[in-house]
C-alpha cells in the first residue's frame, strides 16, 4: 500500500529442504512440532497459489501425505478439516495439528510407517516481495489493475498480508476502509478466500468493487 493510493506488490518464493523426514504419525508430530513456523505455513498455504483455477482435494501437505502414503483416512480427514482460515497465527494452527496427532498417537494400537522413499520432507520458503508497476489512485483504477496483476500478487494482499505478516486483515480491506470504504471492506474481508480458487477470488473481488461502483444492476 501506499497512502492514498493503492501500490500492488507480487511474490518470488524459493523452496528449502529443512532435512527433517518423517516415516509415521509420531515423526510427523514431532516434525511439526520443531520446524519453522514459515515450513508450516508452506505445507498448509502452498496449495491455495499453486491451484489457480481448481479447488485442492487436499487443503494441506500434511493431510494427504497422512492419506496417501500412510493409508489412515479418517486421519487424514481430520487434518484435513482443520479450517486454516480461522488462524489468524501460525503459532495457533501448528498447535492445532499437534493437537490431533497427540489424541491420535494416545490411542493407535500400532504405528504405520511409510514406505521407503515415500517419507514426508519438511520444506520452507523463502518470500521475496516485489512491487509491480500499478499504483491504483481510486475504486476505477484498483478494479481495473485486479485483472491486470498475477494471482501471485492476489495472494500475497490476501493471504501473506494477513497470515505470514500477522497483519490486522487482508491489505485491499485496509486501504479501502482508510479512503472511506467501510462497507465496501467489510465485504471483502467477509469473503472466505480458502473457498475459492484464486481466480474466483479475484473476479469476486472485482464484482464487488463493481456493485459498489455501479450498482446491482449494471
Amino acid at each position: 500500500m501506499g497512502g492514498e493510493y493503492f501500490h500492488f506488490h507480487t511474490r518470488v518464493t524459493q523452496v528449502e529442504l529443512l532435512g527433517y523426514t518423517a516415516r509415521n504419525v509420531k515423526e510427523l508430530y514431532q516434525g511439526i512440532k520443531r520446524v519453522p513456523s514459515s515450513s508450516i505455513y508452506h505445507h498448509t498455504h502452498r496449495y491455495l497459489e499453486q491451484h489457480r483455477y481448481f479447488s485442492p482435494e487436499h487443503p494441506n501437505d500434511f493431510s494427504y501425505w497422512i492419506n496417501n502414503s500412510l493409508g489412515l483416512r479418517k486421519l487424514g480427514e481430520r487434518i484435513a478439516s482443520v479450517d486454516i482460515f480461522q488462524f489468524s497465527d501460525i503459532e495457533d494452527l501448528r498447535k492445532e495439528f499437534l493437537i490431533i496427532l497427540d489424541e491420535y498417537l494416545k490411542t493407535a494400537p500400532a504405528l504405520r510407517g511409510c514406505l521407503p522413499g515415500e517419507e514426508f520432507r519438511f520444506l520452507s520458503s523463502k518470500i521475496f516481495i516485489l512491487p509491480t508497476p500499478f499504483k491504483a489512485h481510486n475504486l476505477e483504477e484498483f478494479s481495473l489493475y485486479l485483472k491486470r496483476v498475477t494471482v501471485h500478487s492476489l495472494y500475497f494482499h490476501i493471504f501473506e498480508a494477513k497470515v505470514r505478516l500477522k497483519r490486522a486483515d487482508n491489505d485491499f480491506s485496509c486501504w479501502l476502509r482508510d479512503l472511506g470504504y467501510k462497507e465496501l471492506a467489510e465485504k471483502i474481508s467477509k469473503i472466505d478466500p480458502y473457498t475459492h480458487t484464486l481466480e474466483g477470488l479475484r473476479q469476486k473481488i472485482i464484482n464487488l468493487v463493481s456493485e459498489h461502483l455501479y450498482g446491482k444492476d449494471r
